[in-house]
């Protein structure tokens, strides 16, 4: 699934290509299930003739801009995929719907596993929408002591809090196992166990790992790609995530483990990241 260095990355991307573009027509494809509000007919209608005027994320979701100040919201999920080509670039059997720019351009939306979601929201919505996510970690608003805080407040496996997007914005499967290793946190110690030490470590753990995918254009594990249908490279510098059970650690050699946490595989090093003292 994107995570934030993925979506911000595609964000950027669609920033430069389709900037004041203005929407000619919406084509929609037979799956209108990926339009999730409101009726697909309406948000085709309402998108037709609009300007882009910029674009925007919070957290795993994507925003186009428009200039009557409705937005699209897209959430890419597991395999959604944005890409902006000519109009004779053949259409993928996943092909879900374009938007044809006044330029001869497409902006087309695939999604091989259909879970992907786009909504255009009046701006009402769009500032109700973004306050069900939590802070975003590359902001200096969200500080080493304000994290702590928020930690110490729950009480839950420290791996899938800061993966859920109410609690912070951004963080996934990827991202949390390659942070959680380099902060040498377990995965299952009690978020309210870290010390402001730790919290802080995790905090500049988890910033690192953004910024580093985010100056290789991402992490393709499989069906990622940008709005250029180009692939990421940071799966090519992962630590711990794209290692098999029983591998050595690349900090200390010990054999890797594999545990299951929230559902999500979970790679971790048993000395580095010592597992939590049971009361």
């Amino acid at each position: 699934m994107p995570e934030l260095p993925e979506v911000e990355t595609v964000r950027r991307n669609l920033q430069s290509l389709v900037n004041g573009a203005v929407i000619r027509e919406v084509e929609l494809g037979a799956f209108t299930g990926c339009i999730a509000h409101p009726a697909p007919q309406e948000f085709a209608a309402r998108l037709s003739g609009q300007r882009i005027t910029g674009t925007g994320r919070r957290g795993k979701n994507l925003f186009i801009l428009l200039d009557s100040g409705d937005d699209i919201a897209i959430h890419l999920r597991m395999t959604g995929d944005l890409t902006v080509v000519l109009p004779d670039e053949p259409r993928g059997k996943h092909h879900h719907l374009a938007l044809l720019l006044d330029d001869g351009r497409e902006l087309r939306f695939s999604d091989t596993r259909k879970f992907g979601r786009l909504r255009l929201l009046t701006p009402t919505e769009f500032e109700e929408f973004k306050t069900t996510v939590g802070p975003e970690p590359l902001e200096d608003e969200l500080t080493p002591e304000r994290f702590f805080e928020m930690l110490q407040s729950r009480g839950r496996a420290v791996k899938p809090l800061i993966m859920d997007q109410a609690f912070l914005a951004g963080v996934g499967n990827i991202y949390a196992d390659e942070a959680l290793f380099t902060a040498r946190i377990h995965p299952l110690r009690p978020a309210d166990s870290l010390t402001f030490d730790e919290a802080s470590r995790l905090l500049d753990a988890i910033r690192v790992a953004f910024l580093d995918a985010l100056g290789r254009g991402g992490t393709t594990i499989k069906d990622y790609r940008n709005a250029l249908g180009e692939r990421g490279e940071n799966q090519d510098y992962l630590q711990i995530y794209s290692l098999s059970e029983g591998e050595p650690c690349p900090r200390c050699g010990t054999p890797i483990s594999r545990i299951v946490v929230g559902q999500r595989g979970t790679r971790f090093c048993p000395h580095c990241q010592p597992a939590p003292v049971q009361a």
